[in-house]
């Protein structure tokens, strides 16, 4: 993991396409800007791991109802 150091209004560049601009810092939060081809699917972690954990238990609960309508005669 590369860890930065940056002020409000420096970038970090990724790649050739992609710009990160800090707008804000204020107290704990971090106000930062994003620049990069539509193409590119951005999204705050934490909402790709609520999804990720939404989805592995929508499986089991397909799981479990398929298990029980396999068993009933």
């Amino acid at each position: 993991m590369l860890v930065l150091s940056r002020k409000t209004n420096e970038t970090i560049i990724i790649g050739d396409n992609i710009e990160l601009r800090i707008l804000e810092v204020k107290g704990d939060t971090v106000r930062i800007g994003i620049e990069a081809p539509k193409s590119v699917d951005i999204m705050r972690g934490e909402l790709v791991q609520s999804i990720s954990e939404t989805n592995a238990e929508a499986i089991t609960v397909e799981l479990d109802v398929f298990n029980q309508l396999m068993n009933t005669d």
